[in-house]
């Protein structure tokens, strides 16, 4: 096998499985060895198990010696340190964004994706607000024009995406302000750095009092 048909079978393993996992296709808990999540792909065994340590590194799986692997809960902890993270590296992001020149296609994409995000909470579709708003925060890290900066934001938006569905249906709302998105997007193309970066900072930290709150309220330590 090339090395770049070897280096397209190990992506398209990481891809499916990372998607299951987003998804909650595989849960927290599930455990397999790596010839059933081979079989389950219909892959040969040597790109699964380099997509395994790609996922190890994202923090979504475990690798058990001789069990194979096994997907991990995000407990409150991580939820509490993750979100603060975000509030300082989201706000580095649309601080650099702010000012800067964005293509005319892209922000008609995010208008019309913060058009949508209202139209979805009118409907009182909180999934798919969920799906949106996730779009969005990735959005904020594609505009900072810093590739590190995005793949960090990028990587902790995946680990607390499964977190953020389930408690987001039980809240049956937004944990932060919605209208935050579109203030945000509004200080990034006046170019106001600090009005972006304070509105961002703000609403992740406001968002993670909320998942608090949510999680001691349901008795749950981990999702």
């Amino acid at each position: 096998m090339s090395s770049k048909a070897k280096s397209t079978r190990v992506d398209n393993a990481y891809d499916r499985l990372k998607s299951e996992i987003l998804k909650g296709e595989l849960p927290p808990g599930f455990q397999a060895p790596e010839p059933d999540i081979a079989n389950r792909l219909g892959m040969s065994r040597t790109p699964v198990r380099e997509a395994l340590i790609r996922l190890e590194a994202d923090g979504l799986v475990g690798l058990v010696p001789r069990r194979g692997a096994k997907v991990l809960p995000i407990c409150s902890r991580d939820i509490c340190e993750i979100y603060q993270i975000l509030s300082a590296l989201e706000a580095l992001a649309v601080r650099s964004a702010a000012g800067k020149k964005i293509e005319s296609s892209a922000t008609g994409a995010i208008r019309d994706l913060l058009d949508q995000s209202d139209e979805v909470l009118k409907k009182g579709d909180i999934e798919g607000w969920a799906v949106l708003d996730d779009r969005f925060h990735r959005w904020m890290a594609s505009v900072s024009g810093n590739r590190r900066l995005e793949a960090e934001i990028g990587g902790f938006l995946d680990q607390i995406y499964r977190a953020n569905n389930v408690l987001l249906r039980l809240n049956k709302a937004p944990a932060a302000n919605a209208a935050d998105h579109r203030k945000i997007y509004e200080a990034i193309l006046a170019g106001d750095a600090e009005l972006a970066a304070e509105t961002a900072s703000v609403h992740r930290l406001n968002g993670l009092s909320r998942m608090k709150i949510l999680l001691e309220t349901c008795g749950l330590s981990q999702v």
